[in-house]
C-alpha cells in the first residue's frame, strides 16, 4: 500500500463497516469478540494509526497522559528514567502519548496538573514517587480525574486506600530474598542501611530484612540497622562511623544503590553489599542489587488506567504488587563470623 492506511482500508480488509472500525478504536466493549479480533488483526496487518487530532475532536479525548519528570537524586534516581522509557513504549503500543512536565515541589506539581486538567490537555495522570500523606491522589480523586500511582498510597485514609489504583514493586520481598540468601551462605551479622522513617519504600525494605533475619534465627544477635539520607558520602560516613564504634557486620543490605556504593567505600570489597534498583553503577562495580521489573510495572499501570481498550477509564481501581529479583554479582560464600 503506497499511502498510509485509512479507516476505509481497515474496514475493507476486515469485511466490516467504517463505523465498526471506529467502535473498535473508541468503544471496543460494544463490539462482538470475533469481530473485534478480526478488525484488530486488520489494523495490525495494515499498520493503521488513528489520526490523533481527528480522534480528539471525535471523542473529546487527547490520547495523552501526564507525568512529572522528577529531578534525579542519587544513583538510584535513574530508575524513574527507565520507568518512563518503558511507560512511553507501553503507551505508544496503545496509541497514547506521554506529556512530561517539571515541577519544583508537590505544590507546583499540583498547579501544573490543574492547568493541564482545565485545558483538557491530558486524559489522566501517572503519579510517581509516592510518599506518606501525598496530597496528589486525593486532589485528583476529588475532581474525578483518572490517574494511577507508581508506588503505594502510603499514609492515605483507610477508606481511600482500597479505591486508589496503584502499581508497586515489593521491596519487602526483594530485601527478604537478599537477606535470606546471605544467611543461607553463612553470614550471621547481616546489617541494614536505609533511609530515615517514615519512608514508605524504605520501611518496607527494612521489614524484608527483619523478616529474613527472624526466619534465619538471627534477629536476637543485635543486628546493625543504620540510617542516613540517600547520598553516597553520607552513607560512607555512616557506615565508617558505625564500624569505628564497634558495629560488626559481615554483610550489608541497603535500601538503594546510592547507599550501597557509599557502604562499599566504607567496608571495602571483602564484605558483601547488596543495593536496590540495579543501576548501571552497581553493574559496573560488581555490586549485587535488587532489580525492579519496570517494563512490567509500566504495562500494569496502563492496564489499570485503560483496561483492555484504547481510552482512559473514568474511575480506574485495583492494584498490582510486582516481585523483584536479586542480581548477584559478587562472592557471598561462607565467611567465618568474627567479633570486632
Amino acid at each position: 500500500m503506497s499511502h498510509p492506511a485509512t479507516v476505509a482500508d481497515v474496514a475493507l480488509a476486515a469485511g466490516v463497516s467504517r463505523q465498526t472500525v471506529s467502535n473498535v478504536l473508541n468503544r471496543p466493549e460494544v463490539v462482538r469478540p470475533a469481530t473485534l479480533s478480526r478488525v484488530q488483526a486488520a489494523i495490525e496487518d495494515l499498520g493503521y494509526r488513528p489520526h490523533a487530532s481527528a480522534r480528539r475532536l471525535r471523542t473529546r479525548q487527547s490520547s495523552t497522559l501526564g507525568v512529572r519528570l522528577e529531578p534525579v537524586h542519587g544513583i538510584s534516581g535513574a530508575v524513574l528514567d527507565r520507568f518512563l522509557h518503558a511507560l512511553v513504549d507501553s503507551a505508544d503500543a496503545r496509541g497514547m502519548r506521554i506529556l512530561l512536565f517539571t515541577a519544583t515541589d508537590v505544590a507546583d506539581e499540583l498547579a501544573h496538573i490543574e492547568r493541564l486538567v482545565e485545558g483538557s490537555d491530558v486524559d489522566g495522570f501517572v503519579l510517581t514517587s509516592t510518599f506518606h500523606d501525598d496530597p496528589r491522589p486525593g486532589w485528583l480523586a476529588d475532581r474525578e480525574v483518572p490517574f494511577v500511582l507508581f508506588g503505594r498510597p502510603w499514609g492515605q485514609p483507610e477508606d481511600r486506600i482500597e479505591t486508589l489504583p496503584w502499581v508497586d514493586v515489593d521491596g519487602r520481598a526483594g530485601l527478604h530474598e537478599a537477606t535470606a540468601h546471605l544467611a543461607a551462605a553463612g553470614h550471621r551479622r547481616i546489617g541494614f542501611l536505609g533511609w530515615p522513617s517514615p519512608s514508605g519504600q524504605g520501611d518496607e525494605r527494612r521489614h524484608g530484612w527483619q523478616d529474613a533475619l527472624a526466619e534465619a534465627g538471627l534477629a536476637t544477635e543485635d543486628p546493625v540497622a543504620l540510617v542516613c539520607e540517600d547520598d553516597v558520602a553520607a552513607a560512607t560516613r555512616t557506615v565508617a562511623r558505625a564500624v569505628a564504634e564497634g558495629a560488626a557486620v559481615d554483610a550489608l543490605v541497603c535500601a538503594s544503590d546510592t547507599l550501597a556504593l557509599g557502604a562499599r567505600f566504607a567496608l571495602g570489597a571483602s564484605v558483601p553489599v547488596v543495593g536496590y534498583d540495579d543501576t548501571p553503577v552497581a553493574e559496573a562495580l560488581a555490586i549485587s542489587s535488587v532489580e525492579q521489573p519496570l517494563a512490567a510495572a509500566a504495562g500494569a499501570a496502563l492496564e489499570l488506567l485503560m483496561g483492555s481498550g484504547r481510552s482512559v477509564l473514568p474511575g480506574p481501581t485495583g492494584h498490582h504488587l510486582l516481585t523483584p529479583r536479586v542480581v548477584w554479582r559478587e562472592d557471598v560464600g561462607v565467611r567465618p563470623v568474627t567479633d570486632r
